[in-house]
């Protein structure tokens, strides 16, 4: 079975202060950088991969303007740039940070689209009580 997801994003474990949403790949490399965990030469490589996504991708004005948004990836528009971001997956991945690969169909509310991506509002956290443990009782 073949299951045809619209949108992927690359977050970590860490939440975004602003978003209470998790951090997303640039923002996590930034983060190495900003902590001294990265060498200069893989600094060099991070800021050769945020500069071709400068240049190639439009940046949407809701996330200019720093409002509480999520970016998602169009899923049939990003081969060439998972191409461009798997050296940031690998530097995590140097780094022993953790991230995920979050496939969906449903973000979110979108409030920005262009050809590459979707920003959907970043939303109010639902807390719901813990379900009742699945194991019989003993």
């Amino acid at each position: 079975m073949k299951l045809n997801y619209k949108y992927v994003r690359i977050q970590g474990r860490e939440l975004a202060a602003n978003t209470l949403y998790a951090k997303g790949i640039f923002s996590m490399c930034w983060q190495l950088i900003q902590n001294d965990v990265m060498d200069e030469e893989d600094i060099g490589l991070f800021k050769e991969i945020d500069s071709w996504f400068a240049e190639n991708l439009p940046w949407p004005e809701p996330c200019r303007n720093r409002e509480k948004v999520v970016c998602f990836f169009k899923t049939e528009n990003t081969e060439e740039m998972m191409k461009m971001i798997r050296p940031a997956l690998w530097l995590l991945e140097k780094y022993n940070h953790p991230y995920f690969l979050v496939y969906t169909n449903n973000p979110g509310e979108i409030i920005y689209e262009d050809q590459y991506q979707v920003v959907v509002k970043a939303g109010d956290l639902i807390v719901e009580p813990l379900q009742p443990s699945w194991s019989p009782e003993e």
